[in-house]
């Protein structure tokens, strides 16, 4: 019994330690998860960075375009390329409004449809930008629990494999390798929680933004649509 407590506190249980001590494929599998989970770190934040960044466009663009200044004039000091993604529907339907017109001032016939259908294309173009990366993040939740797992499971089966092969059951020769193997678990868990959480905010705060898009685009299109009607 003393001999096998002096050979357990011998032992290192430190993290460095338990993953130099995994066998190859339990390392992969922990390299894979660290990965995963450093990736989702790197979605996170360029997420936060640029969503803040559309909500100040935004509201700054709401501003401008709330403020009494004429459409034209709006348009022509957004330039040919608008900054933020407001600023880039905004202008695919003014575009539109323009072509629409014929030399002589005439409206050519549909330019309510087609000045709608431009609006809806720049900002399913915005949309795209805005939830590229998330679709990873919800991998990363859904999966790297069951990865985790298949490396706890690895790393169990080379334990019991141990066990059968020395024949000595004592804690000190099962304990480093069931130890070994849920490191996996843990990290599996580490990656996979806090993509669960953040791709839930982060998806509501895109759904929330894209619905600012497309009440502005409502907007701006009942507006060119009483011009048209006069």
């Amino acid at each position: 019994m003393n001999e096998t407590i002096a050979m357990a506190q011998e032992i290192d249980f430190s993290l460095l330690a338990l993953f130099a001590r995994a066998t190859l494929t339990v390392k992969l599998v922990m390299i894979i998860l660290i990965v995963m989970s450093f990736w989702s770190w790197a979605i996170i934040i360029q997420k936060h960075i640029l969503f803040r960044k559309s909500r100040a466009e935004a509201q700054a663009f709401d501003q401008a375009f709330w403020s009494g200044e004429p459409l034209d004039e709006l348009y022509e000091r957004i330039g040919p390329e608008p900054q933020g993604a407001s600023e880039r529907v905004f202008a695919a339907g003014m575009l539109e409004w323009r072509r629409s017109h014929k030399q002589d001032g005439a409206l050519i016939a549909g330019a309510q449809a087609r000045i709608d259908r431009a609006m809806d294309v720049a900002i399913a173009r915005e949309s795209e930008k805005l939830n590229s990366g998330l679709s990873f993040l919800a991998t990363t939740g859904s999966t790297a629990p069951f990865i985790g797992l298949f490396g706890t499971i690895w790393g169990i089966k080379n334990s019991f494999e141990e066990i059968a092969i020395s024949q000595n059951t004592s804690l000190a020769v099962v304990a480093p390798g069931i130890a070994e193997a849920l490191l996996a678990t843990g990290i599996g868990l580490i990656a996979a929680i806090p993509a669960v959480v953040f791709y839930n905010k982060l998806n509501a705060d895109s759904e929330h933004i894209q619905g600012n898009w497309e009440s502005f685009a409502d907007e701006f299109a009942t507006i060119l649509s009483r011009q048209l009607d006069s």
